[in-house]
């Protein structure tokens, strides 16, 4: 097995967690975009959504957005994509993640504590849930075996134009009731941004 065999909602019972919804981050504040990267997000999502590729969501709008959320952060944060993540591979909990969030500024190697998880899916939020939640049990078992654990891990699922965010907290793990759009890029970046403050 890999993260992308997991399928939501038996991933709960899989990693024996259990799942409840909640409003998580209505009450957290949009940031202020600039100028230039607002032009460059709407000109990236409109070529991405034409081309409708989850590549071409990653390239023209994942990575861009996630990439000003490290400017704002003023580097202090780690941004990794398409890097291979190990938390048991005898459980499963093994394979490649789209984009990964350290607490901590290094980029030529992946430390710990991950703070989260983000999935990039082309079709719909739902059938990355599976996957992201199995990458975020990862994340944590790898912040505790590298003696750095969290109060929580989060994970995102990202059409591109949709984002849902998750919260795991030991074997409680927490799917957010709202969904984020990419019009609204200040609030996916506010929550981002408490999410890497907080962790």
């Amino acid at each position: 097995m890999a993260f992308a065999d997991f399928a939501f909602p038996q991933v709960g019972a899989d990693l024996q967690l259990t799942i409840q919804e909640a409003d998580l981050f209505s009450a957290v504040t949009a940031l202020p975009l600039r100028a230039e990267f607002s032009a460059a997000l709407v000109e990236g999502a409109t070529v991405a959504l034409a081309i409708n590729t989850e590549k071409a969501k990653s390239e023209f709008i994942i990575a861009p957005l996630l990439l000003e959320m490290r400017r704002l952060m003023g580097g202090a944060i780690g941004l990794f994509s398409g890097v291979e993540l190990e938390g048991d591979a005898a459980k499963g909990l093994n394979g490649i993640c789209d984009f990964i969030l350290t607490k901590g500024p290094h980029q030529f190697f992946l430390t710990a504590p991950l703070v989260a998880i983000v999935e990039a899916k082309n079709d719909n939020l739902r059938n990355g849930l599976g996957q992201c939640i199995a990458a975020m049990y990862a994340a944590d078992l790898y912040n505790q075996r590298a003696g750095r654990p969290l109060p929580a891990v989060f994970g995102v699922v990202t059409t591109g134009s949709a984002w849902k965010f998750l919260r795991l907290e030991q074997s409680m793990l927490t799917l957010d009731l709202k969904e984020y759009y990419i019009d609204n890029a200040g609030k996916i970046l506010g929550v981002l941004k408490y999410i890497l403050e907080t962790a």
